[in-house]
């Protein structure tokens, strides 16, 4: 018979082993016929910065070089990445699972759009639901064998990144982030998180760093000079890509031709992930 514990009779030896000292464990399971690699999140203190592009860039990379990838699309009010890759619902559904569709480049994709009626159809759900959510597509989406699966995540530190951090076995994450003067206040938001929750920052990727003159190809600070390598020194951390403004990278997100796309701007950072 188990002790109960009591503010009078506890002491350190009594309460060795005592069921209530036990951190409780919010990881989800795995789809039974999914086998995973690596889980790597990408976030950001805030939103509008590139995240899904930088998230569909490193899978085009990764997928380049002979990995099979996957995308979860974690962002779930505001999801874009199948868009981006021309995919379109509905998603092949069995008693096994939910199947994730194909890019034209072999990436399995999920995103709430690939569920809804229409992707233009809102989701008005409260957090704890798209919460939930996220955590369905970990345990009922038949993501098969992959080698890297890549998180995109919805901007902040709420639900989702929390659920996200505490239900995957996330391995890192890749913060992205842009020139402008709120990047360390949000910048080091995102990197408190990680630490408090135990997960790795792999590094930083800047985006919107500069717009290249196609006449004289001239740097041209949009948003000011920036500051980057003075706040990825100030954590110890790696900026692994400053990717200017591609106007070619855009319209093929918005024809949904990214499949295309090789982000050479990122290449530093497809190689720290094969670390």
């Amino acid at each position: 018979m188990e002790k109960e514990c009591s503010n009078e009779t506890c002491t350190k030896e009594s309460c060795e082993g005592c069921p209530s000292r036990e951190k409780p464990n919010f990881r989800a399971e795995l789809n039974s016929y999914s086998s995973i690699g690596h889980v790597i999140g990408v976030v950001s203190g805030k939103g509008g910065v590139g995240k899904s592009l930088v998230t569909a860039s490193l899978a085009n990379a990764m997928a380049a070089k002979g990995y099979r990838v996957g995308i979860l699309d974690a962002d779930i009010t505001g999801p874009s990445i199948p868009r981006m890759f021309g995919l379109q619902g509905p998603a092949q559904v069995d008693d096994n699972g939910i199947y994730p569709p194909l890019t034209a480049n072999g990436i399995k994709v999920m995103s709430i759009n690939l569920l809804l009626p229409g992707e233009e159809e809102p989701v008005i759900w409260r957090g704890p639901i798209i919460a939930n959510m996220v955590k369905q597509f970990w345990t009922d989406v038949v993501w098969g064998e992959l080698d890297y699966l890549f998180v995109d995540m919805p901007p902040g530190t709420g639900d989702v990144p929390l659920t996200v951090f505490q239900s995957l076995p996330v391995e890192g994450v890749v913060i992205v982030t842009s020139p402008q003067d709120l990047v360390k206040m949000i910048v080091t938001k995102a990197y408190k998180m990680a630490q408090m929750m135990k997960v790795p920052v792999l590094g930083i990727v800047e985006n919107y760093s500069y717009v290249e003159c196609p006449d004289c190809g001239k740097r041209i600070y949009v948003f000011g000079e920036s500051h980057i390598d003075e706040i990825a020194a100030s954590m110890d951390l790696e900026v692994l890509g400053k990717m200017p403004i591609q106007t070619e990278y855009a319209k093929a997100a918005d024809e949904g031709r990214f499949a295309e796309v090789l982000n050479e701007y990122l290449e530093n950072a497809a190689a720290s992930l094969k670390k």
